[in-house]
C-alpha cells in the first residue's frame, strides 16, 4: 500500500514562476465597411475546376491497384477534391488511364473520352500507359497519347500513390495557370477507330 508506482507520470507545479503580463491585443471590430477581394473570373473558374476534379474509373491493369491505394485513407486523394470517382464518363472531367491499353481496348478508351464533358483532362499512369512499357508487341498500344490527348505522364512500373498525387498536383497547377490541353491525336491525323460502338 505504501509503495508508489514508479511509472506514474509526475506533475509538478512551480510556485516561483512569474505570471505572464497581460497584453491587450487589437481586436477586429466590424465598422460597417465592406472587404474588397479582386480577381479575374477565369482565374476563379480555373481554381474551382482544379479543386474539384472528378476522375473516371478506368483501371486497366496493375497500376489500378496503386490508383485505388491513392484514394484510400493513407494517401487520401480527397484532400485535393478528387474523392468522387465516377462510373459514368458524363459526370467525370479527368481520365486516369492506369495500366496497359490493348488494341481492342483503344476504341473503348476513346469512346469514354469522347463522352466526357468539356473541359476534360487525361493522366497517363505508369510506363505501360505512357509508352507500352515492357509490352513492345502488336497487341498493346505504345502510349495512349496516340488515342487521347494526355496532359500528365507519370512514369514507373508501377508508380506509387505518391507519384500519382504529384502528377495530380501538377495537373492542378496546369489548370490554375490556364495551360491548354495538347492537340487531339486522332483529329490531327484523321485516323478513325473501329470498335464495338462502330465508327467515331
Amino acid at each position: 500500500m505504501g509503495l508508489k508506482n514508479p511509472w506514474e507520470p509526475v506533475q509538478t507545479y512551480s510556485n516561483t514562476q512569474t505570471p505572464r503580463l497581460r497584453r491587450d491585443l487589437p481586436m477586429h471590430e466590424k465598422d460597417g465597411g465592406f472587404g474588397i477581394f479582386t480577381t479575374q473570373i477565369n482565374k476563379m473558374i480555373d481554381w474551382g475546376r482544379s479543386s474539384s476534379l472528378w476522375p473516371a474509373l478506368f483501371g486497366l491493369a496493375c497500376c489500378a491497384i496503386e490508383m485505388m491505394a491513392t484514394s484510400a485513407d493513407r494517401f487520401d486523394i480527397s484532400r485535393f477534391g478528387a474523392e468522387v470517382f465516377r462510373a459514368s464518363p458524363r459526370q467525370a472531367d479527368l481520365m486516369i488511364v492506369a495500366g496497359r491499353c490493348s488494341i481492342k481496348m483503344a476504341p473503348v478508351l476513346r469512346q469514354i473520352y469522347d463522352q466526357m464533358p468539356d473541359p476534360k483532362w487525361v493522366i497517363s499512369m505508369g510506363a505501360c500507359a505512357s509508352c507500352g512499357g515492357v509490352f513492345n508487341n502488336y497487341a498493346v498500344v505504345q502510349g495512349v497519347d496516340k488515342i487521347v490527348p494526355v496532359d500528365i505522364f507519370i512514369p514507373g512500373c508501377p508508380p506509387t500513390p505518391d507519384m500519382l498525387l504529384y502528377g495530380f498536383n501538377e495537373l492542378q497547377r496546369k489548370i490554375r495557370e490556364g495551360i491548354p490541353n495538347p492537340p487531339d491525336p486522332l483529329k490531327a491525323s484523321g485516323i478513325k477507330l473501329v470498335g464495338p460502338a462502330g465508327d467515331f
